[in-house]
């Protein structure tokens, strides 16, 4: 079965759509498309391929046709009543003294309906918001609440690397994140450097883990001995990115500290998997 990838957002999931029969596309080039609830605009995020067809959602929704000037103008109409939307949003929330946070909005390209996100620590009563709401728009209102982590995927951000945060640039799903991944990796078990600006585990920790897991197991154990081109020494600390080994070496009743790589020592056994320990409630906090 021939698919196009579609996604609705930068960093979102990719999803699979028939195109149109004949039609030329092109790598982010904006298209209309039809979707379970409303007509949407999107962007293409691989052009037609053939895929097997257990791999396809059935009925496979259509790429109604390549966006037009008149589309694009209505995605903009759409994004410049964003703002004047949020701000009442806002005041009917904070009249009704509703315990929740407004993080973004949306509105359908269509103009069907508008979809309000926010988060909150419980469940929120919003019936008569969505009254409110629907009495100054005229149109469907949606809630949605969301988790933190999605909190930080819609609002973005620049994370500790100085770099935008791989949930709202490059992940179109979230994964599974642990403290072992730190411990794997070498890292400080400091809520404060293991924390993006979620407050939860960074994801970059699962992005990485793969290859972390498997030259963690090809390192030394930090303080056995080893053989260096230089004589015997005892492990002081290791690099798992650039793969060398800091080796503390007696000689002339000196000590030395020099970095060697590790194709260039040898020593018995390695590192073995991280034991799961306990964590602090400090750290338990991190977690999902």
């Amino acid at each position: 079965m021939k698919v196009i990838g579609i996604k609705f957002k930068e960093g979102g999931k990719v999803y699979y759509f028939a195109p149109a029969e004949g039609a030329e596309y092109k790598e982010n080039m904006e298209v209309v498309v039809e979707t379970a609830k409303s007509i949407e605009i999107a962007k293409v995020a691989f052009l037609p391929v053939e895929v097997e067809d257990s791999k396809v959602t059935q009925p496979l929704k259509p790429v109604i046709r390549i966006a037009t000037d008149k589309d694009r103008a209505q995605k903009k109409r759409n994004l410049e009543r964003k703002p004047e939307a949020m701000r009442i949003a806002e005041e009917k929330i904070e009249k009704r003294g509703l315990k929740m946070k407004l993080i973004d909005c949306e509105f359908a390209f269509d103009g069907s309906k508008v979809i309000f996100y926010f988060s909150a620590d419980g469940r929120v009563d919003f019936r008569e918001l969505v009254k409110d709401l629907a009495g100054v728009f005229h149109i469907r209102i949606e809630l949605r609440q969301v988790g933190i982590r999605d909190e930080t995927k819609l609002l973005g951000g620049l994370g500790p690397c100085g770099r935008e945060c791989c949930c709202a640039g490059a992940m179109p799903e979230f994964k599974k994140v642990s403290i072992k991944m730190a411990k794997v990796q070498g890292l400080s078990l400091n809520p404060g450097k293991i924390s993006g600006l979620c407050g939860r585990l960074m994801c970059c920790l699962s992005y990485e883990n793969e290859y972390y897991s498997e030259i963690y197991k090809k390192m030394p154990k930090t303080g056995s001995e080893v053989s260096t081109p230089e004589g015997k020494g005892t492990v002081v600390s290791d690099n798992m990115l650039k793969q060398t080994v800091r080796v503390k070496i007696e000689k002339d009743g000196s000590l030395i500290y020099k970095d060697f790589a590790l194709s260039d020592i040898r020593f018995k056994g390695g590192k073995k998997e991280v034991a799961d320990e306990k964590v602090s409630d400090e750290l338990k906090g991190l977690l999902d």
